[in-house]
């Protein structure tokens, strides 16, 4: 199973290797990512696999979720059906 997570807010030093901290912390491995720095607006996006996350889905999500507002970003995860979902016709 795998997710997209979404990281977006202002510049900063070292916000790949906190998120990706983060990450590792629930045993969430990182199979890809995209970033990308728009004057001082920073942009990622990562694809996750969460086969063997340590926690449920849900805590996953809160969990970045309360990371990034305490990074200053906003880290939205999404499971891999839902996106895939909106994705479809």
């Amino acid at each position: 199973m795998k997710a997209v997570v979404t990281v977006v807010g202002k510049d900063t030093v070292g916000i790949l290797a906190k998120v990706s901290g983060e990450c590792a912390a629930h045993n969430a491995n990182i199979i890809d990512v995209s970033q990308s720095v728009m004057q001082d607006l920073f942009t990622m996006v990562m694809l996750i696999d969460i086969s063997d996350i340590t926690s449920d889905f849900r805590d996953l999500q809160n969990s970045l979720g309360e990371f990034g507002e305490k990074i200053g970003m906003k880290i939205h995860v999404m499971h891999e059906d839902i996106f895939n979902s909106m994705h479809n016709i």
